[in-house]
């Protein structure tokens, strides 16, 4: 019997189109996380659930850089890390354990990122955490939560208090571990993602500088955090319609359909 590796047409009778979808649009994020240098080559993970299919979620093939990975070849696996259908790779153990947690507890969270880039570790070393130094820092007060170190993570264990110590926020700073962000799809955790690694770095350059560092009073924040809160909401970020009709998008979708635009020019090999 042939044991030659399914083609990619032979995969997709085995799926519906909404699943086709979404594993091509996690491909794309992968293949953004390479371009912005935030993969840790074959380490680290971005998952999203299996529309339709609550306890099933696509996380990327362990052994392949993020520009290798294509809708074809993300993995489906259980929230007991079981892979689901075929598949040519295993899953790291340590990205099954994290984004199981979030994906079992938490409804609205389809999508889930998680980074190791050497800043977000940096602030999360620092035991004042994300200080409000920026503009996207200073409209996150409030909305990060902390994890503590417990090693690397492999223990089941430890989801249950990842889980407590994220509560009902979208952004997680793994202490000493890295950054992660989750939302209700691919385009609101990216945002997130997004602004909480630009927040880091400018973080990072500014205590290095070694001068005192200017800090907004209190209701400036409190007024930045409710407007980064509506800007992803639709049509907040922008003024009048569409010229072609209908209603305007939140600043995250718009965002992320530049971010799928640039990657279909780039290396259109994602969605395959």
């Amino acid at each position: 019997m042939s044991t030659a590796p399914k083609s990619t047409a032979e995969k997709r009778l085995k799926m519906s189109a909404k699943e086709w979808t979404a594993r091509q649009e996690l491909a794309c994020a992968y293949r953004v996380f390479d371009h912005f240098n935030w993969h840790g080559l074959i380490f680290n993970h971005i998952t999203l659930r299996v529309p339709g299919e609550d306890s099933h979620f696509l996380i990327n093939p362990f052994g392949l850089m993020y520009r290798e990975v294509k809708a074809s070849n993300l993995v489906k696996i259980d929230c007991d890390g079981n892979i689901v259908g075929d598949s040519d790779y295993p899953v790291n153990r340590a990205g099954f354990v994290i984004h199981s947690a979030i994906h079992m507890t938490r409804d609205d969270a389809h999508a889930v990122m998680h980074t190791h880039t050497n800043d977000g570790v940096a602030v999360g070393a620092q035991e004042h955490g994300l200080l409000p130094l920026s503009m996207p820092a200073i409209g996150m007060q409030g909305q990060v939560a902390y994890h503590n170190f417990e090693g690397i993570s492999l223990d089941t264990g430890e989801r249950e208090r990842m889980i407590a110590n994220l509560g009902t926020k979208n952004i997680l700073i793994l202490r000493n571990h890295g950054l992660l962000t989750c939302g209700k799809n691919i385009a609101d955790a990216f945002m997130r993602m997004r602004s909480l690694q630009a927040a880091c770095e400018i973080q990072t350059a500014a205590l290095a500088g070694g001068t005192k560092l200017h800090l907004p009073d209190a209701s400036v924040m409190a007024h930045t955090a409710s407007q980064q809160e509506q800007v992803g909401q639709a049509g907040a970020a922008s003024q009048g319609k569409p010229k072609g009709g209908g209603e305007p998008v939140g600043a995250s979708e718009l965002l992320w359909q530049a971010m799928t635009r640039w990657m279909t020019e780039k290396d259109p090999s994602f969605l395959d």
